[in-house]
């Protein structure tokens, strides 16, 4: 690219890092970019970072040396958490999204494009310091929610089925107790989806009895992988005592849905409590 405008130069530097977050990048990767002193570039980064953190965008770190640069994390401020969960608490209350069987309706929230990015912004900041190398779901309500969060995190997702595809070729599966049916069912996930030792993080979008989690987590334990914790859009009161707490993170908490009397009793989740904010602030 040809040398620009210290302005232009800054708009494009700022996209190039959004579309690269989790990424090392060498400042002579920028020098060569755009045709300019590097004590130029370490200046533009400088107004960047500054930017980043007082809009609440995330974290842009310079890392010394031969094999230093800069590298952005994605992340959100405990303010806007706060307003999110707020604002969506009293979208999710609504009579109107209750299903048969003690369930929400919640496609039209999981298929909002601005409500999946906070989603996936929010979890990536709650692990954003830990080793995590891979996201975990199970079709199909978690896929969006996923993907979401393995674009901040720029890591791959794998999602568990409960039925064979022939497209993923030989599986590995595991039997699990539905804890919203209190019936035995399988989930199975493509051998070549999963390495040993991997790090997984588990994402869902409605957890009722805690049964699918479970099952994750034993399948992920198939595959001699790590279950580091799970985080899901909305947890039931009635979740599995089977599950640790400190493991489980939800961002709503559904206290009882009663179609008779056509109401919806929800909190907040712990999501506020088990993020560290200060990472980004």
């Amino acid at each position: 690219m040809s040398k620009i405008r210290r302005s232009e130069r800054l708009i494009d530097m700022t996209f190039y890092l959004l579309e690269r977050p989790n990424t090392l990048i060498s400042l002579s990767n920028f020098v060569e970019r755009y045709d300019s002193a590097k004590s130029s570039i370490s200046e533009d980064i400088g107004i960047i970072r500054r930017t980043f953190m007082m809009r609440g965008i995330g974290m842009l770190e310079t890392l010394p040396g031969a094999g230093g640069g800069v590298l952005y994390t994605p992340g959100i401020s405990k303010d806007e958490s706060q307003k999110f969960l707020n604002d969506i608490k009293n979208e999710i209350a609504q009579i109107d999204r209750i299903l048969p069987g003690g369930y929400l309706y919640l496609s039209d929230l999981l298929t909002n494009p601005e409500i999946l990015k906070t989603i996936g912004r929010m979890i990536a900041t709650q692990y954003a310091d830990s080793s995590i190398d891979v996201v975990m779901t199970v079709a199909t309500k978690g896929i969006p929610i996923a993907q979401s969060v393995a674009n901040y995190l720029n890591l791959p997702f794998v999602i568990v089925r409960r039925d064979s595809k022939i497209t993923e070729g030989s599986t590995i599966s595991v039997n699990y107790a539905s804890g919203s049916s209190d019936r035995i069912q399988k989930m199975e996930l493509s051998k070549r989806s999963l390495k040993a030792g991997s790090n997984v993080l588990v994402v869902d979008d409605f957890m009722k009895g805690g049964g699918t989690i479970i099952g994750m987590k034993s399948l992920i334990e198939e595959f001699d992988a790590n279950y580091i914790g799970a985080t899901v859009f909305v947890e039931n009161s009635t979740t599995s005592n089977n599950i640790s707490e400190n493991s489980i993170t939800s961002m709503f908490k559904v206290n009882e849905i009663d179609p008779n009397k056509k109401s919806v009793s929800i909190d907040e989740g712990n999501f506020i409590e088990n993020t560290n904010f200060n990472y980004f602030e």
